[in-house]
């Protein structure tokens, strides 16, 4: 399958450019005076043309270290201002910039240092400790740069790097010096089987994502995002980072993802990207917030409005015609009902809203459709830079990634897998030519290890990961991440969930408490104790996620349902040892932690 780039109304010129460098430069000039960064509350604000100045100052200083194209600069930060123009800089110069994971250990971020050669770490306070930890052992990283508070002995402050730039050092020149084939950035694979593999992308790979975007998006001039996934993933980066620097946005800086949702109404922002479980939550807490009305006419109407959305886009979905007199109904609860929890949501200037990077129910999609928000699924890899597939916003077809990108070529291989082609795909992994070549077929395709299915309109399904598909005792094959996802989409109280059943005669799961549900749950049922310990062993509790489990296994087939379960008394952290910091789960790590559970759960 293979999709092409349609005319948008906005066209920058950067969009032209022949580096995400030329690009920056372009846009700056383009939006001189627009602000580029900024942070909740306009605390923090700087335009485009101040932008330009900080990371022309900040490449200055990196190239009185030494630093230069072809070099590595590692930066540990939060969803802060300063990312950016220290990334950026580091860009100008033909060097590479990548980010660590904030969750990381001393020992990881020794790794990821030694394996990119970094000779340059950019940190902040929060992180200062583990970091020096790290150099420790890491014999190529010479420089600890602190953006705030004071510097460690041997390291320095911001100032004092832009206080090592030599005006005589040819800025210009450098960043048009940098060409497409140039390595813009790695991106290091959560290491959920073994060590992270560095996934280098280059300045061509991420125009042309960018330009693909823009032919399905139809993204207006002055565009707003807002910036709080971890910025080591490609999503997040892109989003907030590089589509920015090509259209000329605006980025709003949530250095809390749990805060998220809360910014949202103050951004207003034009694009939104969040994984299925921040959609879900959103989800639970507008009916939860529709239940607790007190005005029992209001719920009456609100309630109406949704079964009329979703008795629409059930209609929509299935190719059907859409009545006259439910069209108006429709339009009139849009006004009444619709209009005010998109603008209370603070999506009222939404063009398009994405998920991605689990699958995501249909019911949830449904109901942000019957609501007038144009949720799509949509899917990619860091081996892709983030781009393959998208549901277009005025074209979704709900349980499906969307048909092809602009630029892309997707074709499935005898066993179902994915294989995809593009002049967006990594020219390999760093310092790793074996695995380079083990993904990677004799004619050019990406072996992406995802199962999927086209539609008869050349829409794409995932199935799910090739090896991590469950195949029971009696040979049938089963998608453990769909499993999943409806459990985690029938209630508010399940927070995450593992599927388990490969060999083996029927499905069992490990769950855990949402530390969000469980406390308010606790508060309504009278029980005193709301730690998860203690509600992992509270009968009500048990009770309630025995009906979540219950509604789950109605959804599913006869196979796929789950038989047993155990609740767990802990709350998996992303990054700590059962989810990965983007919340993928480690299957591996959860099976040999907890074998003793999974054991007992197919003796008792």
């Amino acid at each position: 399958m293979e999709a092409t780039t349609a005319e948008a109304a906005y066209k920058p010129r950067a969009l032209d450019a022949k580096s995400i460098a030329e690009a920056f430069q372009l846009t700056a000039e383009d939006h001189a005076d627009t602000p580029a960064i900024r942070t909740k509350g306009g605390e923090y604000s700087i335009t485009w043309s101040e932008y330009a100045q900080q990371v022309e100052k900040i490449a200055r200083g990196l190239a009185g270290l030494g630093i230069g194209r072809g070099d590595t600069v590692a930066i540990m930060l939060t969803n802060r201002p300063e990312f950016h123009p220290v990334d950026s800089a580091a860009m100008h110069l033909g060097a590479t910039p990548f980010s660590i994971y904030n969750t990381y250990t001393p020992e990881q971020i020794k790794y990821l240092v030694t394996d990119a050669a970094a000779g340059v770490l950019v940190t902040e306070q929060a992180f200062l400790e583990t970091v020096l930890k790290a150099k420790e052992g890491a014999d190529k990283l010479e420089h600890v740069v602190v953006i705030d508070g004071d510097a460690p002995e041997g390291g320095m402050t911001l100032d004092e790097l832009i206080a090592k730039g030599d005006d005589s050092f040819d800025f210009e020149g450098t960043w048009k010096a940098v060409e497409p084939d140039d390595i813009l950035t790695l991106i290091y694979t959560s290491g959920t089987t073994g060590d992270p593999k560095g996934v280098q992308l280059t300045h061509r790979n991420l125009l042309t994502a960018v330009k693909g975007y823009h032919g399905i998006i139809d993204f207006p001039e002055e565009g707003s995002v807002v910036s709080w996934l971890p910025m080591a993933h490609i999503a997040e980066r892109a989003c907030s980072h590089y589509i920015p620097i090509l259209l000329g946005f605006t980025t709003t800086c949530c250095p809390d993802p749990r805060q998220v949702v809360a910014y949202l109404p103050e951004v207003r922002p034009t694009w939104f990207f969040a994984v299925p479980r921040i959609w879900e939550k959103l989800k639970a807490a507008i009916e939860a917030g529709i239940e607790a009305e007190q005005d029992e006419q209001k719920k009456a109407v609100t309630k109406q409005a949704l079964e009329v959305g979703l008795k629409r886009v059930d209609l929509i979905q299935s190719g059907q015609e859409v009545p006259e007199e439910l069209e108006q109904q429709w339009h009139k609860f849009d006004e009444l009902v619709y209009s005010k929890i998109r603008t209370g949501l603070g999506f009222d200037r939404i063009e398009s809203m994405n998920v991605g990077a689990a699958p995501t129910p249909p019911e949830v999609i449904r109901f942000y459709h019957a609501i007038g928000l144009p949720l799509a699924e949509l899917w990619g890899m860091s081996e892709t830079t983030g781009y393959g597939t998208c549901n277009r916003p005025d074209n979704i077809k709900i349980g499906t990634v969307g048909p092809a990108s602009p630029g892309a070529e997707i074709k499935l291989a005898e066993d179902g897998e994915i294989l995809i082609k593009g002049p967006f795909v990594m020219p390999g992994y760093r310092n790793n030519e074996e695995k380079t070549r083990e993904t990677m077929t004799e004619d050019g395709w990406l072996m992406t290890g995802d199962i999927g299915e086209f539609d008869e309109d050349g829409f794409l399904k995932i199935v799910d990961r090739k090896k991590e598909l469950i195949i029971n005792a009696a040979g049938k094959n089963m998608s453990p991440a769909n499993i999943e996802a409806k459990l985690k989409a029938t209630g508010p109280l399940i927070g995450q969930a593992i599927a388990v059943g490969d060999g083996k005669p029927f499905n069992v799961a490990l769950l855990t408490l949402d530390p969000d549900s469980a406390p308010a749950f606790a508060q309504g049922n009278d029980i005193e104790d709301a730690s998860v310990e203690s509600l992992a062993e509270n009968e009500k509790v048990l009770e309630a996620v025995q009906k979540e489990v219950d509604d789950a296994n109605e959804e599913m087939a006869r196979v796929e349902q789950i038989k047993k379960w155990k609740l767990l008394p802990v709350e998996w952290q992303p990054g700590g040892e059962e989810l990965t910091p983007t919340m993928k789960l480690k299957r591996k790590p959860i099976a040999q932690k907890y074998a003793d559970e999974i054991e007992a759960l197919y003796e008792r």
